[in-house]
């Protein structure tokens, strides 16, 4: 039997969550929560409300969740994610509500031991919570209209 090394066994309390927030993300403490002294990697993926998609001008952006399912789910994505990469802490916090321009939607942080395990794992949580997670954007526009986001892109990286 191999022994597991001691960084991959240990765990901050406030690591392997994912939360759901009407209320505006602080990524200092969020970075802080997953602080280790066995980590010697720290990998964020910060996503922000931008001004343009598809060509057209966004004033805002308007999310909703299923929430029990969305939690569920995204805790399954950093379980699968630590089965993957031996990661110390892995936190993400998406945000609901009307968010402004230049707001932060959704933070994922991973530590590790190492840099390369602390961005596999990130990368690998961002892109599957973006695929499997029952959260809806919907994007305001500058000329008024206003509309539901099909994320065909995301649809298609579940496919591949």
């Amino acid at each position: 039997m191999t022994a597991i090394p001691y960084c991959f066994s240990r765990r901050s309390p406030a690591a392997d969550v994912l939360e759901i927030t009407a209320q505006p993300i602080d990524p200092a403490t969020l970075r802080e929560s997953l602080a280790d002294p066995g980590a010697g990697g720290f990998c964020v993926f910060e996503g922000w409300v931008r001004d343009r998609n598809e060509g057209r001008a966004v004033r805002r952006l308007e999310y909703e969740a299923y929430e029990p399912v969305a939690i569920a789910e995204g805790e399954r994505v950093i379980a699968e994610a630590r089965l993957r990469f031996p990661f110390i802490g892995a936190r993400c916090v998406h945000r609901v509500g009307m968010l402004e321009i230049g707001e932060l939607a959704v933070w994922v942080g991973v530590t590790a031991a190492h840099r390369d395990e602390a961005f596999k794992a990130c990368r690998y949580v961002i892109d599957e919570i973006k695929v499997r997670l029952p959260i809806w954007k919907k994007e305001h526009y500058v000329d008024g209209d206003s509309g539901w986001v099909n994320c065909e892109r995301c649809a298609r990286h579940g496919a591949e």
